[in-house]
């Protein structure tokens, strides 16, 4: 199975995407989406679309993972990440890859199998877990890998597949 993970965002998009087979991760790439401040808006969503597009169109995984947006504070700040959030979407859904929503819970308890995990634990497990050197940088790619292995990790429970069959 080939998972394509994403850290939403407008000023940096994090993908990774990763090969999960008989317990064994192979990563295949990962890198950041990155908008420069001050350009229009409706520019920066342009280029995440087409950047996305491109890596998916070429990568062609069997599943995108997302991480579902939370905000506590900034109303802006999740209006415009929730806009590149869709046009990230939709590129997906254009390509007809399936599309997985995890919550930052369910991405910790995944990765280090405890749900109130730091930042810095997250990303070493990542690193360990696909045998990588170091832990990729900037933050929001190792984001999206974590994301992308917690699909690995529900993926393959009845409930999820139950769910996936029925389209929910």
């Amino acid at each position: 199975m080939v998972v394509f993970g994403i850290d939403p965002g407008y000023a940096i998009v994090g993908w990774g995407a990763i090969s999960f087979q008989s317990n064994t991760y192979k990563t295949l790439g990962f890198g950041a989406i990155e908008t420069t401040a001050g350009t229009d808006f409706n520019q920066r969503l342009e280029y995440i679309y087409d950047e996305v597009f491109s890596i998916l169109n070429r990568c062609r995984p069997d599943a995108l993972a997302i991480e579902k947006l939370y905000f506590q504070t900034n109303q802006k700040t999740a209006i415009n990440v929730a806009q590149a959030r869709g046009v990230t979407l939709l590129a997906a859904q254009k390509l007809k890859i399936p599309i997985f929503e995890y919550t930052p819970l369910q991405v910790k308890t995944s990765v280090t199998g405890y749900g109130k995990a730091k930042k810095p634990q997250v990303m070493e497990m990542t690193r360990r877990l696909l045998k990588l050197v170091e832990v990729p940088k900037p933050d929001d790619t190792a984001d999206a890998l974590a994301i992308a292995i917690c699909h690995t990790q529900a993926a393959g429970s009845d409930l999820r597949m139950k769910l996936y069959k029925r389209g929910i």
